[in-house]
């Protein structure tokens, strides 16, 4: 994606106080360096030429002049260091805020094809090298920029034929600039990729330790590891090769230079056209150029990690969410429960065929209805429609009458609670993860939803009750354990429409008596999906509804569905679990 200068630039809006003050910094550090040679010059000239009595006063006078400039210097270049950096670190923490928010506006969909530790590379390494760019970019162009053209000019009123002399060696400095700054590009954005590879194999095997240990597979992942980091490390060499024929290249012009002043200085002095002093004055401003030289071999560098870093950034921030709220979308209030599907037809992305057709259910509100089926006929997907997770690929799809579509993704995900198979606790205590429920409810409230979720004798017996803190993932505590907390944490929420995708499945007997005692009373005043995948827990359902590839075959009660003898039937015949 090309380098956006308008939106890099929009960063430094909140900090342009900062910025003018840096660069004003900046510029007092580089006229003083320019003044430094101008003063050994004088001396040379005026103060040591000749024993005058007025020769060591004024040598003290100019030694003095010299460090205050230092003083100045110095308190500049701690400014710019300082606070510069710290410009840096907040645009950047400007930029990670701003992609931060805007991956968790982006819809499962974009997480089913995308690692989570590339995204992580992205946030993190990527963003802190374009925080470099932002801080170092301006301050040491403006510094190259006022060095390089104040010494020319120096150069210039010394002795017009050497420096054009020096001048000679631009076009070629510039050439071998351009050549070398496109391949260590390129090497930079292979090396983004390649940390990124590194980031996500990390990512995927620690997260699944258990398994990998379980199964001794510590050497498979070790061998996968050590194949990102070698691709990782052949990217860096590229780079490095790259960059370091480019400083070097750099290096030997600013030292040709030096030797051709040498050489055609001298001849200049024996020709009776240059003084000594201009000489070495003129050697010094040569010397100085290696310091807008080595700034712009540094610039050279922030721009190729930074921009590719910022190019990293500007991809991501351009993937739109594809469900997002309509204009004019309605706050959805006062939610009774309805819901209705009318012709849904659903496809994912990666997939050459529907996973849902022609799917017609209407749910009257406070309903406890079932969804039964073979695994991969789309009971979780039907239930993901709801809440807007993935959007209807065609159809319509309605709560309380009104489409889903047409009202915004706060307010219809407020009012619909969802429980997943798969159970995610984050870091923290027991009562920071039942309160993600609903952050302002009170510690009454809390131990209330615990109660109903059959939760809260274990978390008394836990040793901070519910301050205890369960790691990450809810790591220290069991599996039925972390599945009544997720539980309790929706049963705070208190939503007019619940979704459970099998809560049950992970309980002992006792908890899941406790639990579903729980879902029934809830049933009586909310809407109530459950996805089966023990026919067992279904049988008290209001309603059962069988889903096939075709789509739904069957609905009814349990016993309605026996007598029927159809799908249902044959699954409780040879005891399916599903």
């Amino acid at each position: 994606m090309k380098f956006s200068l308008r939106l890099f630039l929009s960063y430094y809006r909140p900090y342009r106080r900062t910025l003018i003050l840096d660069l004003l910094c900046a510029l007092v550090v580089a006229g003083i360096t320019l003044i430094y040679p101008l003063c050994a010059g004088y001396v040379t000239r005026t103060v040591l030429h000749g024993s005058s009595p007025e020769a060591l006063p004024e040598l003290m006078r100019v030694g003095a002049f010299m460090l205050v400039l230092l003083a100045v210097q110095i308190a500049a270049n701690t400014y710019v260091d300082y606070q510069g950096h710290m410009m840096g670190t907040y645009i950047e923490r400007d930029m990670r805020r701003d992609l931060f928010a805007h991956l968790q506006r982006l819809p499962f969909g974009f997480y089913d094809s995308h690692r989570t530790g590339q995204l992580m590379s992205r946030v993190t390494n990527d963003l802190y090298d374009v925080g470099e760019l932002a801080h170092h970019g301006p301050e040491d162009l403006f510094i190259a920029l006022l060095l390089f053209g104040g010494v020319f000019g120096v150069l210039l009123n010394l002795n017009p034929r050497l420096t054009l002399l020096l001048f000679c060696f631009l076009p070629f400095m510039a050439a071998y600039t351009v050549f070398f700054n496109m391949r260590l590009n390129r090497a930079m954005l292979q090396s983004r990729r390649r940390i990124g590879d590194v980031n996500a194999q990390v990512e995927d095997t620690l997260a699944g330790i258990r398994v990998v240990q379980s199964f001794t597979g510590e050497g498979t992942e070790q061998r996968r590891f050590d194949a990102e980091n070698g691709r990782f490390v052949d990217s860096r060499r590229a780079g490095y090769h790259a960059e370091a024929y480019f400083y070097q290249g750099m290096v030997a012009f600013t030292q040709l230079m030096t030797v051709a002043v040498l050489v055609f200085g001298g001849l200049t002095i024996l020709r009776g056209q240059l003084r000594l002093d201009e000489l070495v004055t003129y050697l010094l401003c040569v010397g100085i150029l290696m310091e807008p030289i080595r700034r712009f071999v540094n610039i050279a560098r922030l721009l190729q990690e930074g921009v590719t870093g910022f190019q990293r950034f500007q991809e991501l921030m351009a993937v739109q969410p594809d469900i997002t709220d309509a204009p004019g979308a309605l706050e959805l209030k006062g939610v009774r429960g309805d819901v209705e599907f009318r012709q849904v037809r659903f496809q994912y992305p990666s997939s050459p065929v529907p996973v849902l057709r022609n799917i017609n259910l209407t749910i009257a509100a406070g309903e406890f209805v079932a969804l039964v089926g073979a695994s991969g006929v789309g009971k979780s997907t039907l239930c993901a429609l709801i809440p807007r997770f993935y959007e209807v690929t065609s159809g319509q799809l309605l709560v309380d009458g009104v489409p889903v579509d047409e009202v915004t993704l706060t307010s219809l995900r407020r009012n619909i609670g969802v429980v997943q198979q798969d159970v995610y606790l984050f870091s923290g205590t027991v009562l920071e993860n039942i309160l993600y429920g609903r952050p302002d409810a009170s510690t009454g409230e809390v131990i209330e939803a615990a109660r109903q979720a059959g939760a809260h004798d274990f978390i008394m017996a836990l040793p901070q009750g519910y301050g205890t803190d369960i790691g990450q993932r809810g790591v220290k505590l069991s599996g039925g354990q972390k599945q009544r907390l997720s539980i309790a944490r929706v049963f705070l929420k208190d939503p007019p429409i619940l979704i459970f995708d099998e809560a049950t499945s992970a309980l002992d007997n006792d908890s899941e008596r406790l639990v579903q005692q729980s879902l029934e009373r809830l049933a009586q005043r909310r809407t109530t999906l459950v996805i089966a995948h023990r026919l067992s827990t279904v049988r008290n359902a209001g309603r059962i509804v069988v889903m096939t590839e075709d789509g739904i075959s069957e609905q009814g009660t349990h016993d309605e569905l026996m007598r029927r003898g159809g799908v249902y039937a044959e699954l409780q015949a040879v005891g399916a679990r599903l």
